[in-house]
Order: structure tokens, then C-alpha cells, then sequence
């Protein structure tokens, strides 16, 4: 690598061309503030004197393209596009000044022959190679059109068009000769690469170590595109990144959410990556897809695909009909889970594993445990690593059924509401607190299963009866003697609230004013307010009728999680034994005596039945058949038995055991059981295995 002060006029003259690469981003300088801080330094440069004439302006790194010719020199940029397209543009406002006002200097002032023919364009020249400075997509067009001075000037990229009128704007008030003077004194570390001993990626890398200005989308684009041939750069870029920049175009940050999912969804990360962070998982992670995909193209054309999935969750593109809906719903409700979204797509669209059908209910049972679970105010915090777990347990066999028995098996905080759950929300809580879980309730009981959905984007949410806690004189009335209380439990309920495109025109207007009006429930179209317009009065019971009506009927729109018990068993006997398999027994922590009675006990348990699973935990050792029903605590000098037994129901010849209900906990022990017995020599184990052996069979009913 050669790095040297020059003078960028220097730079840029000569029989060469730079080319912006296709995986650079777009040109984004704008008039204010990069180019009126360009436009100060200039004027700074053109106005200093003595030893310090120079104005130091950045660094450009370049390397060759490859496809050279005698004479002519083409370089990709690498770093210092917008510099060089800045003042690239500058350089054409001056000359198109100089031409339309006849402005006329000495002997070495500028004249647009000169501007034309030093920093613009190699005029001996033709076709692709006739520009000094080669833009990328729609900006070559708009950098073209002011470069041949076309008379108008609405090609291509508006940034171009608008900084090149910017800088005629300054120069209206400008003495040409100074601009010149200013430009050929900016000074710039020109960085020339050698393919051969340089890695430009990098380089690059350290250039931009702090990521300012640079989206994780420029950082991965430019990790896999920088360091191939040009050739190879545009017909990758053009077969897939372009697709995928297309996906997410005006919505950048979501594509750094989809490569931080997608980097998660392979390598089953264990907690969601910093934003900050992602450019440097992907980097870490993309050699080892490469060659799981059998090369580069293969990896991109997977990326593709999943970025396809990723765009038609979180933005609604290349999705319609009941696929996008049933999307669009779950999206309205929480984005988090795009991750799983992508791996049922993955079985349904790829693999070929999920039927249609399937994909669609997967959906609809992840928007029922969203919607539960918020309408129960269950924690929501961590929601990220919830979806990924769920999609790393999901195989290519049965999908369906392996999401089914994931949701079954999350643990307590995160568990699937149950009906009962579910219906005493609904029933007793105030749901017009929860408004974007209330507001998507609604709409999915005025839209489901219905081919004429009400279109409720510009509806409110109202009160039937009046929010307002000075309540009018008329619905007091209605209510009764305890209009307060009536008013304070039921006014935010679910029989209460409804929607309309007339919240404001209702107001607080007595219950057959709001029937009678115009748009009033007696004639809306809104199937919620069916019940509501054939009563005649509003109170407490019509209100407590309409919200058991409503709750019923979420229940069956939103349905609870079935999954046979037999499969929640078989998973987690699965589970235990890749635990068992990992874990060693013999790391557990014990004194040697304690150690000695281990060794004898553990022959016996094991020996009751060969698919017995035993599992180190952290300070004791549990055993499972399948499921739990012994946990062995060391002790210094004993052993503390815990069983998954009822202490009122075991058959025990020995008169040991005792009530572990008496004790609040023991210490170490990673499970509940009804009965303990402590070991403290041979004799106590042959006591215990009639206890031990009654926790086991009972564990196998239970299963």
C-alpha cells in the first residue's frame, strides 16, 4: 500500500477513471452541511498564504480494476466517494458559470476547455471510458446528465441535482479565479492499493473502524463484494444484492434487524446481538455459510431467500391475499418474532415440510400467544430470545408440531394463557388501558371470518358509555342509584368499548341520542355494534352480557395451545438425555464419604430399569424414568434423598422417611418432592429402594 500527500487536482488529472463500486452505497452528501462545509474550505484554501497554503481534505483508497488498457488506467474507489463526487460537482458548476456568465481570467486562471478536459473527462476518449468519475445506479444518470450539460437536468438521483445547483448558487457571488485557486490547494492522502499484497476489505475496515455514517447494510455489502473482481462485484450484485437492497429499500434499519435474525436463525444465538454489533457477527459468521452452501453464490442466493422472508413479515412485501393478512395481523400485534417467521417459511416455502394450511395456523397460534399473553399483561421483556428458541427447536419433519410442543414447554414466565386466563381478562380487566392489545382485539372480532371486512384504519376507539368522570345527568339516570361504582367498573371493560368513525360526534351524549344520530349504532354498518343498537338501555347488565358475549367469542378467534401430553413428555425426555449425555456425574462436588454411599446408591437406581436417565445438576444429581422422581443431595458426611412421592400415600417398612413438606427448602435441590430420607451407610440404601422404586412407577403413571 502507498499512501501520499497530493494535491487532488493532481489526482484526478490524467488518462484514468474512477469507478464506484456496485457494492458502495448510494452518493448521500447533502447542501447542508457537507458541501457548505466543501464550499467554506475552498474559499479557506483560495484565501491563505505563506508556507501553509494546503487544506487537508481526507483520504480516497482505490485499487486497479483489473482491465487496464496502455495509457489508460481504470481504479474502483474503495473509500472517498463523496469527496470525489463533491468536488466532481463543483468542478462542473464552475465551468458552467464560467461558460453562461463569459467570466474571462489571466493566463492561468481556469476556462472550461481546461476544467473539461484536466477533471472531468478524458476527452481523447469514448463511451464508458469518456468519464473521469463513474457513479453506480441512478446516480451515474443524474452525474451524466450535468457532466454533458443536458437542458434538463431530472435524471437520476436528486442529490446530484440539487448539490450541483448549490454550488451555482454560491458561485453567482464568487470570484472564479478563487475557487480554482482554493480546489488546486486541497490536499488529499491518495491510498493506492496492490491486489496482489493488500486486502482493500480491510482497509476499509480501518478507515471506518467507528461505523459513522456507515449503516450495517454498507458495512456487509462491502465485506462480500470488495475484495472480487469487478466483473464478479456487478453480476453478484446485480443476480442477488441488488434483489435484496430492493427488499428493504426505505426501510434501511430493517435490514440490519434481518441480517442480526437471519446471523441468529443459522448459529442459534443465544441472545439478541447490540446494534452496533452486527456488522461484526455477520463477519464472523458468513466464511462458515459460504462453505456450508458449497460457495459464494450459493450463500447470496440463500440470503436472498430468507431476506424475501424477512421483507414479506416486517414490511408486507411480495405477500398477498390470507398469507398477508395473517402476517400483517401478527405484525400489528409485535415485530420480535420475524426470526421464527423465517424459519416457517423456510419449511413451508423451501423445504416444502409445512403445507400452506400449516403455515397459515402457525401463524395464527403465535398471534393467539401474543394477543393472550398481552391482554393477561404477561411479561413481554426478552420476547427475542422467546421467538429464536422457539425456532431453533423447530424441525424439517413436522414443523407444525414441533412449534406446538415448543410453546407447550416454555417455562412459567412465558408460558401459553390458558382459556380460563384468557376469559378473566377479558371479563375483568380495563382493557381500554392496553390500547394497542385492545384496539387489535376489536378490529380481529369486527373482521374475523368475514369475506367484507370493515376497513377500521381511520376508527377510534369508544366509550358507549362516557369515558368523561363527571358523568352527564342522562346516563346517571340509566345507571341507577350506584351510578358511580357502575360507572367506574364498567366504563373500561370489553363490553364497553367498541369502534366508530363518529367517537367525536358522539361524545357524551345520552345512550338513545348515540342510537338515533346520524351514523349513530342504530344504523353503523360496524357488526360489533349489533348488540349495542337493539338494546334499549345500557347499563351494568347489558354491559356484563355483551362482555361475556365478546370474550367468548375472542376464546374461539384466538384459540388456546392443544398439544397431546405424550409428545410434551417425549420432548422432554429428549431433552434430558442431550443433557445427561453432556453432563458428567462425576464433577458433582462431594466429600469422599459422601462419594462412597453415591457410588453404591447409584448401582442400585440404575440398575431398576436400563432407560433410567440420570442427570448431573449443578450440586446434586436427579434421576428420571421419565419423569423425575429422585434427587440425591450430598452432604458431608451423608446423603439427602428427595422423591417425587406424597408423603400420606407411600408404603415405607422402615419408618424413615419424613414429610419434606415440613421443611421450606433443601438446600442445593433443583426439584420438589413429598417425602425425604437421608442415607447414611449401606443399611439406609437397601431401607430407601422400596421408597425409591414406588417413585419410580409413579413417575411412569404420571407421564
Amino acid at each position: 500500500m502507498k499512501a501520499v500527500d497530493r494535491p487532488f487536482t493532481e489526482i484526478i488529472n490524467g488518462r484514468s477513471q474512477f469507478v464506484i463500486p456496485v457494492f458502495q452505497r448510494d452518493y448521500t452528501w447533502q447542501a447542508e452541511p457537507q458541501c457548505a462545509q466543501l464550499w467554506h474550505d475552498v474559499l479557506r484554501a483560495a484565501r491563505t498564504t505563506g508556507a501553509e497554503t494546503g487544506h487537508f481534505l481526507g483520504s480516497i483508497v482505490y485499487v486497479p480494476t483489473g482491465d487496464s488498457l496502455a495509457g489508460f488506467t481504470r481504479w474502483l474507489l474503495i473509500d472517498g466517494q463523496q469527496r470525489l463526487t463533491t468536488l466532481t460537482l463543483l468542478l462542473a458548476a464552475l465551468r458552467d458559470h464560467i461558460v453562461d456568465t463569459g467570466w474571462t481570467g489571466g493566463e492561468d486562471d481556469p476556462t472550461p476547455k481546461r476544467i473539461n478536459a484536466y477533471f472531468l473527462k478524458n476527452v481523447q476518449e469514448e463511451g464508458d471510458r469518456e468519464q473521469k468519475l463513474v457513479l453506480r445506479r441512478h446516480d451515474q444518470a443524474a452525474l451524466r446528465a450535468v457532466l454533458d450539460r443536458k437542458d434538463s437536468l431530472d435524471e437520476g438521483s436528486e442529490r446530484i441535482r440539487e448539490n450541483y445547483k448549490y454550488f451555482r448558487e454560491q458561485l453567482e457571488g464568487a470570484d472564479p479565479a478563487d475557487v480554482h485557486r482554493g480546489i488546486s490547494r486541497l490536499v488529499i492522502v491518495d491510498v493506492a492499493l496492490n491486489r496482489q499484497t493488500d486486502d482493500p476489505q480491510l482497509i476499509f475496515e480501518s478507515l471506518n473502524s467507528t461505523g459513522v455514517g456507515l449503516s450495517a447494510s454498507d458495512l456487509i455489502r462491502n465485506f462480500i463484494l470488495m475484495r472480487l473482481p469487478e466483473k464478479e462485484q456487478t453480476k453478484l450484485y446485480d443476480t442477488y444484492w441488488s434483489k435484496i437492497d430492493g427488499l428493504f429499500r426505505g426501510s434501511e434499519w430493517t435490514f440490519d434487524a434481518f441480517a442480526r435474525d437471519y446471523v441468529a436463525l443459522k448459529t442459534e444465538a443465544s441472545k439478541q446481538e447490540r446494534a452496533d454489533r452486527i456488522y461484526y457477527a455477520f463477519r464472523e459468521f458468513f466464511p462458515g455459510l459460504k462453505e456450508e452452501a458449497g460457495g459464494l453464490e450459493e450463500a447470496l442466493a440463500e440470503m436472498l431467500r430468507y431476506a424475501k422472508y424477512y421483507a414479506a413479515f416486517s414490511l408486507g412485501r411480495g405477500v398477498t391475499g390470507t398469507r398477508a393478512r395473517s402476517l400483517g395481523n401478527l405484525r400489528h400485534l409485535v415485530d420480535v418474532p420475524a426470526v421464527l417467521i423465517m424459519r416457517l417459511f423456510e419449511c413451508c416455502d423451501h423445504a416444502g415440510t409445512l403445507s400452506e394450511t400449516a403455515f397459515l395456523e402457525a401463524i395464527a397460534l403465535i398471534e393467539s400467544y401474543v394477543l393472550r399473553r398481552a391482554i393477561c399483561v404477561y411479561q413481554t421483556r426478552g420476547y427475542w430470545q422467546t421467538f429464536a428458541s422457539l425456532a431453533y427447536r423447530i424441525g424439517d419433519k413436522d414443523p407444525l408440531t414441533d412449534l406446538k410442543v415448543a410453546l407447550a414447554r416454555q417455562r412459567e414466565n412465558y408460558r401459553f394463557p390458558s382459556d380460563e386466563e384468557f376469559q378473566r381478562a377479558l371479563k375483568e380487566d380495563e382493557l381500554y388501558a392496553l390500547r394497542g392489545p385492545c384496539r387489535h382485539l376489536l378490529e380481529g372480532l369486527e373482521n374475523h371470518d368475514t369475506k367484507e371486512p370493515t376497513d377500521t384504519s381511520s376508527y377510534s376507539i369508544e366509550h358507549i358509555m362516557p369515558q368523561n368522570q363527571r358523568v352527564p345527568a342522562a346516563w346517571r339516570t340509566m345507571l341507577g342509584g350506584n351510578w358511580r361504582e357502575v360507572h367506574k367498573t364498567w366504563v373500561d371493560r370489553l363490553g364497553n368499548l367498541t369502534l366508530t368513525g363518529y367517537n367525536s360526534k358522539y361524545s357524551d351524549r345520552p345512550f338513545d341520542e348515540k342510537k338515533s344520530i346520524a351514523g349513530g349504532f342504530a344504523f353503523s354498518s360496524v357488526r360489533l355494534n349489533k348488540y349495542v343498537r337493539d338494546q334499549t338501555a345500557w347499563t351494568a347488565d347489558e354491559i356484563s352480557t355483551r362482555t361475556d358475549l365478546l370474550a367468548e367469542r375472542a376464546t374461539s378467534i384466538w384459540p388456546p395451545l392443544s398439544v397431546p401430553q405424550a409428545l410434551i413428555n417425549a420432548a422432554n425426555h429428549r431433552e434430558m438425555r442431550e443433557l445427561a449425555a453432556r453432563r458428567d456425574v462425576g464433577t458433582v462436588e462431594m466429600s469422599t464419604e459422601a462419594r462412597a454411599l453415591f457410588q453404591e446408591l447409584r448401582t442400585r437406581v440404575l440398575a431398576l430399569d436400563s432407560d433410567i436417565l440420570e442427570l448431573a445438576e449443578p450440586k446434586s444429581v436427579s434421576y428420571h424414568g421419565p419423569g423425575f422422581f429422585l434427587e440425591v443431595l450430598p452432604r458431608r458426611y451423608t446423603l439427602t434423598l428427595l422423591l417425587a412421592l406424597d408423603f400420606n400415600e407411600i408404603d415405607d417398612p422402615s419408618g424413615l422417611a419424613q414429610d419434606a413438606t415440613q421443611w421450606q427448602f433443601f438446600v442445593n435441590a433443583r426439584h420438589e418432592g413429598g417425602v425425604a430420607f437421608t442415607v447414611g451407610d449401606l443399611a439406609a440404601i437397601e431401607s430407601a429402594l422400596p421408597l425409591i422404586r414406588q417413585a419410580y412407577v409413579a413417575s411412569g403413571e404420571q407421564a
